[in-house]
C-alpha cells in the first residue's frame, strides 16, 4: 500500500518552538529532573477572585449553551466600551468587535479575512511564532522588517516606508513585544502612523494596520502605551486585537478579542464571523460575564499588582543578566521576556560536548547541562538565530537560581 500523504499545507507548517521547549523542559521534569523552565509566555497568578466568580455565578445561572458566534451583545459592548475608554478608539459599537478563542484565533481570522494569493504582509522581526504561519496559512506572503537589539528591535519609519508596495496589504505591529520585551513609545507609532498614512493614499490604498495589544497593561519605567487605533489618520484602517490572557492571568480561559471601528470594520467583523462559525463558533457562554467583569475595571488593583510584581522581575533579571559576558540585550520595557542575543559564544563547546554554532545549540546545551529551558529564537525570524528568548513570568528566586544556572553554563564554555 502506497502512502497516503497529507495536504501540502499541513507538511508545511512548523510546530511551535515555544510549546515545543516547554513540552521537553516538561517531560523531563516528569522523568524526575530538577528543570528550570522559562519557555512559556504564561503569568504564574492566578485569575482575580471576582472573574473567577462571575463565571462560576453563570454556570449555576445555566447559561450553558450556545453562545453567538461572536459573543453575547453584553460582552461585545463591554470590548467597546473598554476600547473607547482606555484606549481612544472611536466609533466602535458591538458590532463592530469580534470574540473568539484567545487572541491566537482572533488574529488567525483577520488574516484569513483580509488576504488574497500573494498579498504581502509588512512583519517586522523578530517576531511571536504564529503570526508568520498563520500568513501563509492565509495565502499571504511575509516581508520580512528586520530589527537587532541595537535598535531595541524596533523597526524605523525609513524602513517601512522603503518596504510598501502595492501589493502590501497589511503591517503587523506587536508592542509590546513577544519575543522582544520592548515597545514603541507614542510618538514612535504616530510616525509610523504617518508612513502608513501616505502610503495608503498613494502607492498602498488597501494597507491595513493589524495591531496585537496583548501587553498592552504589562508596562515598566513609567511607559505609556499607545493604540494605533486611536490616531486619527489611521483609525479607519486598524484592527486592534487583545485579549485576557496576558493582563488578567487567564491563559487557560482563552479569551480574545478584535475590533475596528467604520464601515469597513463592519465588513471584517462579518468576515470574521462567517470564518468563526465555520471553525469554533463561540467560546463557552459562562465566560461571557466573566469578560464583563473583567473589562468593567473592577480588577484594575489586583492587575496593577501583577504588573508591579512583573516590573521587579523585569529588573532582577535584567542586573543580573548584565554581569554574565557576552549576552547583548534591551532593557525589558513591558511584557515578561528578555530576548538575549547569545552569538558572541557561537564556536565554542559545552561540558558535555555540545558544539555551539546557534541559538537552538545554545538552549540545548543550556537543558542538557544545567536543566533550564529557554527558547532559541530561530523562529521568531531576522536576527532570531542569534538570541535566546527568556521568559520571567516566575518568582524572584526561579529567576535566581536560573540565572545562576545560565551563567553557569556560560562560564563553561570552552
Amino acid at each position: 500500500m502506497g502512502q497516503i500523504g497529507l495536504s501540502r499545507r499541513a507538511g508545511s507548517l512548523k510546530p511551535s518552538s515555544t510549546l515545543a521547549v516547554a513540552q521537553r523542559a516538561r517531560q523531563m521534569k516528569e522523568a524526575g529532573a530538577d528543570v528550570l523552565a522559562f519557555a512559556a509566555g504564561e503569568p504564574d497568578f492566578v485569575t482575580p477572585e471576582l472573574i473567577r466568580k462571575a463565571a462560576k455565578d453563570a454556570l449555576d445561572k445555566g447559561l450553558t449553551h450556545y453562545a453567538p458566534t461572536l459573543g453575547t451583545p453584553g460582552a461585545r459592548a463591554a470590548v467597546a466600551r473598554k476600547l473607547e475608554t482606555e484606549n481612544g478608539i472611536q466609533g466602535l459599537t458591538p458590532k463592530h468587535v469580534a470574540i473568539g478563542v484567545g487572541g491566537k484565533q482572533c488574529l488567525y481570522n483577520v488574516f484569513q479575512a483580509l488576504l488574497n494569493e500573494g498579498d504581502e504582509v509588512l512583519l517586522p522581526v523578530p517576531a511571536w511564532v504564529s503570526y508568520a504561519p498563520q500568513i501563509e496559512l492565509s495565502g499571504g506572503k511575509v516581508v520580512e522588517l528586520p530589527t537587532d537589539a541595537a535598535s531595541g528591535f524596533k523597526i524605523t519609519p525609513e524602513q517601512l516606508k522603503a518596504a510598501i508596495t502595492p501589493r502590501s496589504r497589511a503591517l503587523v505591529i506587536n508592542s509590546p513585544s513577544n519575543p522582544c520585551g520592548t515597545m514603541y513609545s507614542p510618538d514612535e507609532l504616530r510616525a509610523l502612523a504617518k508612513v502608513v498614512a501616505e502610503a495608503a493614499g498613494s502607492v498602498a490604498p488597501n494597507l491595513v494596520v493589524v495591531t496585537d495589544e496583548i501587553y498592552e497593561k504589562i508596562l515598566y519605567g513609567g511607559r505609556t502605551h499607545l493604540s494605533p487605533g486611536s490616531i486619527p489618520e489611521i483609525a479607519d484602517r486598524t484592527v486592534t486585537v487583545n485579549g485576557l490572557s496576558k493582563a488578567y492571568a487567564m491563559t487557560g480561559w482563552r479569551i480574545g478579542y478584535a475590533a475596528c471601528p467604520g464601515a469597513f470594520g463592519l465588513e471584517l467583523i462579518g468576515a470574521m464571523d462567517k470564518i468563526q462559525s465555520q471553525m469554533t463558533s463561540g467560546i463557552a457562554t459562562f465566560l461571557m460575564p466573566a469578560i464583563e467583569v473583567a473589562l468593567s475595571g473592577e480588577c484594575d488593583a489586583e492587575v496593577a499588582k501583577m504588573t508591579e510584581a512583573f516590573a521587579k522581575r523585569a529588573r532582577l533579571i535584567e542586573s543580573r543578566m548584565r554581569e554574565i559576558p557576552g549576552l547583548e540585550f534591551p532593557s525589558p520595557e513591558g511584557a515578561f521576556y528578555v530576548f538575549a542575543d547569545v552569538s558572541a559564544h557561537f564556536g565554542k563547546k559545552a561540558p558535555d560536548g555540545t558544539q555551539v554554532s546557534s541559538a537552538l545549540s545554545f538552549a540545548e546545551a543550556l537543558l542538557a547541562n544545567q536543566k533550564m529551558a529557554v527558547v532559541p529564537g530561530e523562529d521568531f525570524g531576522g536576527c532570531g538565530d542569534k538570541c535566546i528568548r527568556i521568559s520571567f513570568a516566575c518568582s524572584e528566586d526561579q529567576i535566581n537560581a536560573g540565572i545562576d544556572r545560565l551563567e553557569a553554563l556560560v562560564r563553561s564554555l570552552s
